[in-house]
Formats: C-alpha cells, structure tokens, sequence
C-alpha cells in the first residue's frame, strides 16, 4: 500500500539515538552508529522522532510499505515489559497507586494524585489501560506550578498528560488524536496559562478531538500567572 513513512538520511544522522528513544513503536533502531527504519510496519507515520533529530535527517516520504501493524507494536511493547524502545528506564509505562504521602519535614503534607507515567504527551504511548474509561487532563506544564492545589483539583481521578506547545517545538494534534481515537476516554480537561502562547495546546486538543470523530465532553480551564483560575 502507499502510505506516509519516514525516510532517514544516514548522510546527515550523527548517531546521537534521539530519534530511537522518541520512537514509541520501536520502528527505529541505531545499527553501527546510524539511525535505521528496521520495521515499517511499526512505523505509524505519525513522526515523533522528526522534533527529535537535531540534524534533520528524517522527513515523510509517500511510498510502498507495509500497513502499520498495531497489534505487532503492543505485542512487542508489552514482551518489553512497557519500557519505551532505544529509551530509558524512566519512559517506562505504568500505573500508579500511592497509599499514603512520603512528604518528610512537609508542615502540610500532601500526596501526589498521578496515577500514571509518562506524563509528557512526546512519551506517551497512543494506548495503554489505563486510558480506557478515563478522563484525560492535558496540562500545559506551568499550570501545576501557578495553581497550588493542582493536584487535588486537577489531576485527581484523571490520566494526566503535560507539554507546553511554545517549548517543545511539536505539533500534538496528531498524537493526541491518535490516543483519543484508540481509547474509551469519558471527557477531556485541558488546563492553560493565560499567556496567549499556551492556546497551542488548547487548539491541538480540540483539533485532535474534532480529527478523532468522537463526542467526548471538553472543558478548558485557564489560569493566571498569579495562580487563578480564570472566569
């Protein structure tokens, strides 16, 4: 079939392995210090690993491949044990449950509500238990930091996922449409700073929702610099 898939050019890959550590599928692997395609059916075309590459030696190209085989990447994933291809430990997919606040000397202790990691939507995997039946809150980074009881009044009970759309550098309209599409997800928070910037992220949720075909409940919550929330 002829589909969108990436291209590495070896010429400019400088084999720094960036582009296999941000490939979720595991499509990329680093062979004799080159970057290399060595599963195109892994390859989803979504490209995560082109932000990546700080050489410029991956594009799309439209081409004869194999269809992208989901079940063979979950497959391959779950044999991994979760751990994210060419990644480190820390990408590892997993559930979080904490009993109780391991806070120290903290004179108002209060324990953490993440229930899931990754957090950042670059490593998140496009599906993973925990997404279905859950609400999603995609947070722009700096509103757990402006908005002092974020935990309690955001994360609590939600699957969590952060990026901030100036920074990163990174379209997420596609990957979040690809998490929305793939999972039983019941409704939607997005949390923003007022900074006019942060609509990146308030945009790509709702164009990734709009892509997706689904109806899911949608609410947009912005926050001031000085840790409001705004009417």
């Amino acid at each position: 079939m002829i589909r969108r898939i990436i291209r590495i050019d070896e010429e400019k890959c400088n084999g720094c392995g960036a582009c296999a550590s941000a490939c979720h599928e595991g499509a990329i692997e680093m062979t004799a210090g080159k970057a290399r395609l060595t599963r195109e059916d892994y390859c989803d075309g979504l490209g995560d690993c082109l932000p990546a590459c700080p050489t410029g030696a991956i594009t799309f190209e439209e081409r004869e491949a194999p269809a992208y085989n989901e079940a063979a990447v979950l497959a391959s994933k779950e044999k991994k044990q979760g751990a994210l291809p060419g990644a480190c430990p820390g990408s590892q997919t997993k559930s979080i449950h904490i009993e109780k606040c391991d806070c120290g000397d903290s004179p108002a202790p209060m324990k953490s509500q993440l229930s899931q990691w990754p957090v950042q939507i670059k490593l998140a995997p496009i599906k993973a238990p925990y997404f279905d039946g859950a609400n999603l809150l995609v947070a722009a980074d700096c509103t757990a930091f402006a908005y002092g009881n974020f935990h309690n009044d955001f994360i609590r009970n939600h699957i969590t996922l952060i990026g901030c759309p100036k920074l990163d550098g990174v379209d997420y309209a596609q990957k979040l449409k690809s998490i929305i599409a793939n999972n039983d997800i019941q409704s939607i928070t997005v949390t923003r700073m007022e900074v006019p910037c942060c609509g990146g992220i308030e945009h790509a949720v709702k164009q990734a929702l709009q892509a997706s075909g689904k109806g899911i409940p949608l609410k947009v919550v912005t926050i001031s610099t000085d840790g409001k929330i705004k009417a």
